[in-house]
């Protein structure tokens, strides 16, 4: 193995540090010395540089409390980047605007009235209202990353999205919008973004496999396996709505929310465990994590519930746990998968 250039380790150095920065906060360079392992002398230089990029600044001082010159205390420029995440729902779209340390600038909600191919109403410029949203939570800084959960299948090479009523819906939708934002668009779908909102903030930290069944306005299922979410050749994987349960109902026809609202929760317990037995027979993910709104209100009773049922049919062992993240896990995925893209951009 060859060694690394001296460009090469001043980059690695570089990222190492900017990443504890997002990790601690704010650190003096005698924490970043520890932290790093890195001498007097490179900590110096690195400080100096990533200074001189616009990339970090003085954030205050410490050491008021002892005798001698105070330490200065280096943070992140937060304005340096701004990433947004888009949720579009058949109704409503939602948009969040972060800066680069992942602090919420603003979200934005936007009503979708009746398309034209629905009920005859007016085409809707589905377009428009997700860069108009955008814009609003930016609130006139420009996002460097934007990236748009939607509620179907999206292909991970070509970026056609196929979702169903959505009004104003078209397959070219995320280049369509990169075109009228002017700024990088990445579209994903939907659970799979919540799914890497639950691997990072949620029930499934610390676990390099696991699947999130997705009960909600839609059924869906997300893998994540040795630690990377599993798309799929043309972004399909995880379409467990689609499978039939018998007589021709598919668990989408039986698990929707407001097909289930009312039943005992038993019955529901029944029939989230045939779509998590159907994931946990073919991929034996270790874990499955219930999210969207049923399984996030249906809590520990539900997990326990099903994970009953379910360990007691399957020759493979799996924990069920309901989701844990606050908020909109959609919405949560898309700004983490943003400011993922955003970092690498510009912190190399």
């Amino acid at each position: 193995m060859k060694p690394a250039t001296p460009t090469l380790a001043r980059a690695i150095n570089d990222r190492r540090a900017l990443d504890l920065l997002l990790e601690h906060g704010p650190l003096t360079a005698p924490q970043l010395r520890t932290l790093t392992g890195l001498s007097r002398p490179t900590v110096s230089d690195l400080i100096e540089r990533l200074s001189a990029d616009g990339l970090i600044e003085v954030a205050g001082e410490t050491g008021a409390e002892r005798r001698g010159p105070n330490a200065r205390v280096y943070g992140l420029v937060p304005d340096r980047a701004h990433v947004a995440g888009v949720d579009i729902r058949r109704h409503t779209v939602h948009a969040t605007v972060a800066d680069i340390t992942g602090r919420t600038i603003a979200t934005v909600t936007r009503p979708l009235p009746p398309s034209g191919g629905f009920d005859g109403g007016p085409a809707v410029d589905l377009v428009g209202v997700i860069a108009d949203a955008v814009a609003e939570a930016a609130g006139g800084r420009e996002p460097h990353t934007v990236v748009v959960a939607v509620p179907g299948v999206v292909d991970p090479r070509t970026q056609e999205a196929l979702a169903v009523g959505v009004p104003g819906w078209r397959t070219d939708l995320v280049r369509a919008l990169e075109a009228r934002l002017g700024t990088r668009v990445v579209g994903d779908n939907e659970v799979n973004l919540s799914a890497i909102a639950e691997h990072r903030n949620g029930a499934a930290v610390g676990r390099d496999d696991f699947a999130l069944l997705w009960l909600d306005d839609g059924i869906g299922a997300a893998l994540v396996l040795g630690g990377r979410l599993r798309r799929g050749a043309s972004g399909g994987a995880g379409e467990v709505g689609l499978l039939e349960l018998g007589g021709g109902a598919t668990f989408c026809d039986m698990l929707e929310a407001d097909r289930i609202a009312g039943l005992d929760v038993g019955v529901v317990a029944d029939l989230i465990t045939e779509a998590a037995f159907a994931l946990v027979a073919v991929v034996d993910p270790g874990l499955v994590v219930l999210g969207g709104a049923t399984g996030r209100d249906g809590g520990d009773e539900l997990a326990g519930l099903v994970a009953a049922r379910l360990n007691a049919r399957s020759p493979a062992p799996a924990q069920v746990r309901a989701s844990t993240v606050e908020g909109n896990t959609v919405l949560r995925g898309a700004v983490l998968t943003g400011l993922d893209l955003a970092r690498d951009a510009i912190y190399g």
